[in-house]
């Protein structure tokens, strides 16, 4: 009976509740998926040098899209286990849950092999300077080894909080972040591995708690009885979930492939403003986490709403997306405008050096935005919650668009901060193309599941 009452907390709990009990292990544990990445920047930087967090800034930007690939990959199709679960056709969800894990395993394995493949092209295209180069491809060579067991783990983490328990992936995150900086400072400091060190220790973090996860998701399956037969796979939900994980996956890339797409201009201005520019793309990555995890939150929220048949809930939902995302970002505002200097401080030493400045400068400015991009995610994550894709991947499009088009006209003139002046003016459009959608209401008549 507990274990009933837990699945079903989003369609009987005060939806403002509901929403935040459940939003908040998602966003801890997000930070903690960020301080794999984060760590290894700091360690790099403070006991490597400024040219070694260049190296793992440089990757930070492909890493990142890959990171993005599996995150929105799993979201999108947990919107179906979801919506199955909220409908009460456990069978199905299950089967939806194997076809899922099977999905994505191919895909990460196939990116890996490509990953490995095009290894000093991907570096090539975004104009990794010489200096850091071969550094550069060290780190990405041992990351797209262990992509498979990102992969898993980002998807069986999805598929967790689809099921409504955020709890979980926060446990494993704590654990694989605690471990993560311990195998950092073993390889780092003390066998003086250098860039090849954080990047094995990532690997062998994701690689146990890939482990674990899956151990304790098979564990959960058990606990549901299914009515019928469950299959391993199923081809018709496959296509379902492919119909809204792709535009779900794009929505999560946008921001990475932004970076990515950008790096090339941010590269041409030397490898001192990459370090600055890596250290404030670190603190973005970690401001914007309330921020999509209230998103990905209000798309698992909409999706079991959707699939019981509670409109109402829906809308409520929403509405309380709002108070608490202007109030997070009115808070990391505060907090960056007094004490930004503390935080780049923490990836580069303080003083005049040009690095910190860009570093700063970065810092400062973005935090005036943090609200546009939580707007933008909670309507987003609506609309993909609902099943109705098309006009939220309009929207992500013309984020990236702008982003890019803006950063590539401008920077060579004006300079690099032209890099981060761009990224609130797409995340504004994006809002108001997803919002307008909303307001036709169509998104009430979509259908992922039968009735």
């Amino acid at each position: 009976m507990k274990e009933t009452r837990k699945k079903y907390d989003m369609l009987t709990d005060n939806p403002g509740k509901s929403l935040l009990f459940f939003v908040l292990p998602m966003i801890l544990g997000n930070l903690f998926q960020q301080f794999y990445n984060i760590t290894d920047s700091v360690v790099v930087g403070k006991f490597v040098g400024e040219q070694a967090l260049a190296a793992v800034g440089a990757s930070y930007a492909i890493t990142n899209v890959f990171i993005a690939i599996a995150i929105g990959g799993g979201i999108g199709s947990s919107v179906v286990i979801s919506q199955f679960l909220g409908a009460g056709k456990l069978a199905k969800m299950k089967t939806a849950v194997y076809t899922t894990m099977f999905n994505f395993l191919g895909i990460a394995a196939f990116l890996a092999a490509v990953g490995l493949l095009f290894n000093n092209r991907i570096l090539n295209l975004v104009n990794v300077p010489e200096d850091i180069f071969s550094d550069a491809v060290l780190y990405l060579a041992i990351y797209f080894l262990g992509l498979p067991f990102l992969f898993m783990y980002n998807v069986q983490a999805s598929i967790f909080n689809a099921l409504g328990d955020s709890k979980k992936p926060l446990y494993l995150l704590i654990f694989s972040s605690l471990l993560n900086i311990v195998l950092d400072m073993i390889l780092v400091i003390i066998f003086k591995q250098g860039v090849r060190g954080v990047a094995l220790a990532t690997l062998i973090a994701q690689g146990i708690s890939a482990v674990i996860s899956f151990l304790l998701l098979m564990r959960k399956l058990k606990g549901y009885p299914a009515e019928e037969a469950v299959r391993l796979y199923s081809g018709e939900m496959a296509v379902s979930m492919v119909k809204i994980a792709v535009p779900s996956t794009l929505q999560q890339s946008i921001v990475h492939i932004g970076i990515l797409l950008v790096q090339s201009v941010i590269n041409s201005f030397g490898s001192t403003a990459i370090a600055g520019y890596s250290a404030g793309m670190r603190i973005e990555s970690l401001s914007i986490v309330p921020m999509l995890a209230m998103g990905n939150a209000m798309s698992t929220f909409t999706a079991q709403n959707m699939g019981a048949g509670k409109i109402d809930r829906v809308k409520e939902g929403y509405r309380m997306c709002y108070v608490i995302v202007l109030t997070a970002g009115a808070v990391l505002c505060v907090m960056y405008q007094l004490a930004g200097g503390a935080f780049v401080s923490l990836f580069l030493d303080s003083g005049s050096s040009e690095a910190y400045s860009v570093g700063l400068s970065y810092v400062k400015f973005l935090s005036f935005f943090y609200s546009f991009i939580g707007l933008k995610a909670s309507t987003d994550g609506l609309l993909r919650g609902a099943g109705d894709v098309t006009a939220f991947t309009v929207a992500n499009l013309v984020n990236l668009a702008i982003r890019v088009s803006v950063t590539n006209l401008f920077a060579p003139i004006y300079g690099i901060q032209v890099a981060w002046m761009a990224v609130p003016l797409g995340w504004a459009a994006n809002y108001v193309i997803s919002f307008g959608w909303y307001l036709t209401g169509k998104w009430k008549k979509v259908r992922v599941i039968k009735k």
